[in-house]
């Protein structure tokens, strides 16, 4: 990733932005400044920088890109709630000194950043369950799916072209997912209690939410 090629395809406004993403923190920093995009539409990062907007998908390849540029894979991770209740979210992980930690564009406070603290991916993942809630202060998550690294996808040009990230995004759903919890335990599951729920919501674009279909 440190090639010509690469430094090239930048916009010069941005090469400086994008190369002082030097760490997974640095990274998550830019996402957090960065707007969420309510809009319907996929950007690749270049344009995510253009325009100053992003959602979780679009978000989380730009982190993929930056990490990527620092050595890390770029791997996402995409974790799903009981369908018609919530969006999916997208998380892309690294590792340090054999643990996994995660970067994140979120509308919701709590679905963003995780230090490397974590031994598997499903731990990684449950990391994320209490935060994971709907307009109705329903807890969604349900299962993630298997991560998938993106340099099998460097064809698609999802770090270059907005097609690319519209790609990634169809392929998604058809990747294995692993179920989290059991018919019993969604069965007992609560709402989230006032306190908690405005703090999630804090900095939220309200146009930008899910709205439950159920």
């Amino acid at each position: 990733m440190n090639n010509p090629d690469f430094i090239e395809r930048l916009e010069p406004s941005h090469r400086k932005l994008f190369f002082g993403l030097t760490s997974p923190t640095r990274i998550q920093a830019l996402l957090d400044e960065i707007k969420y995009s309510d809009e319907n539409a996929n950007r690749c990062f270049p344009n995510v920088l253009r325009d100053g907007k992003a959602h979780c998908l679009d978000g989380g390849l730009l982190a993929a890109a930056a990490l990527r540029r620092l050595g890390y894979p770029p791997v996402i991770v995409d974790l799903l709630p009981e369908p018609g209740t919530d969006d999916d979210h997208v998380l892309v992980i690294f590792r340090e000194h054999g643990h996994l930690g995660a970067v994140a564009k979120s509308n919701f406070s709590g679905l963003r950043y995780r230090e490397p603290v974590y031994r598997s991916v499903r731990e990684l993942v449950m990391a994320y369950f209490e935060d994971f809630y709907n307009v109705n202060g329903e807890r969604t998550l349900r299962s993630y799916a298997v991560p998938l690294n993106l340099e099998k996808l460097d064809h698609l040009e999802w770090m270059w072209q907005d097609a690319g990230v519209d790609a990634i995004e169809q392929l998604l759903p058809k990747l294995r997912r692993f179920e989290l919890l059991t018919p019993e335990m969604i069965a007992a599951l609560t709402t989230k209690d006032e306190l908690a729920y405005r703090a999630g919501m804090l900095g939220t674009n309200y146009a930008g939410l899910y709205k439950p279909k159920t």
